[in-house]
């Protein structure tokens, strides 16, 4: 009779998801089922307070991307925000896109990762923010079982302490520039000519004309990566090499 209760048992599936709907109301499944869902355009789980005493620094940080608000709970967050609106692997990103959901030694669990990422090639990735040493073993557990999750479902995990120094520095620079109507199109035709072949950055806006009017063009060239210049060897400079794309314009 035991045997015969444990063969009907209902399975429980391993991981699930909750996530707040197109009509707003909250959607919840198995992780197995749901996988496809577009969570890269998908609100929030979770709110972003701001109040007096805070820590952190939360916000929204406009990606160009997709032309749209992304909210962050920390600096770091915002960083990572960044590098995802600045990658041109990244076709769309949300924060705090759902709850994963599974059992663990008799309890239930559920944690929120901090992004969600769509890839040019249809790739689901999930993106979690949290500096080495600040990983409690709770937030471990968490972790491990969030990138077991994307494993089954052929989603990628990472885990990240964010940008390191020079490199924020860098693309915090361009992301300056990163909106559209930074874009002349005469003037960027000009820069990309005199970049067809590596100079530095300030003699080649000088040939392509009145820096005043041609460096926010480039460096929005630079942040949608039609225009390329090693971001991680040095704050980018006058004398900063700069060329264009190989293997076509940038996104």
């Amino acid at each position: 009779m035991a045997g015969s209760a444990a063969a009907v048992r209902p399975v429980i599936p391993a991981f699930g998801v909750e996530f707040t709907g197109s009509d707003g109301g909250c959607c919840r499944g198995r992780l197995g089922e749901l996988w496809s869902t577009p969570f890269e355009r998908v609100a929030p789980v979770r709110s972003f307070p701001s109040f007096r005493g805070q820590v952190s620094f939360p916000g929204f940080y406009y990606a160009a991307t997709m032309d749209a608000h992304v909210g962050f709970e920390s600096w770091l967050e915002r960083d990572v925000a960044m590098m995802l609106d600045f990658d041109p692997a990244v076709v769309a990103f949300s924060s705090q896109p759902f709850w994963l959901t599974w059992a663990q030694n008799g309890k239930q669990r559920r944690h929120a990762p901090d992004y969600f990422a769509r890839l040019a090639d249809g790739t689901g990735m999930v993106i979690d923010v949290r500096p080495d040493d600040r990983i409690e073993p709770r937030d471990a557990e968490a972790f491990a079982a969030t990138e077991r999750a994307c494993r089954e479902v052929g989603w990628l995990f990472r885990r990240t302490a964010g940008p390191g120094a020079v490199l924020a520095a860098n693309v915090r620079w361009l992301a300056g520039y990163r909106h559209r109507r930074c874009y002349r199109g005469d003037i960027a035709g000009v820069l990309t000519g005199v970049f067809a072949e590596p100079k530095p950055l300030m003699g080649g806006t000088c040939e392509a004309g009145d820096p005043v009017a041609v460096l926010p063009v480039l460096y929005h060239l630079l942040w949608t990566r039609v225009l390329v210049t090693d971001v991680t060897a040095g704050l980018l400079g006058p004398g900063s090499v700069v060329c264009v794309r190989q293997g076509g314009a940038g996104r």
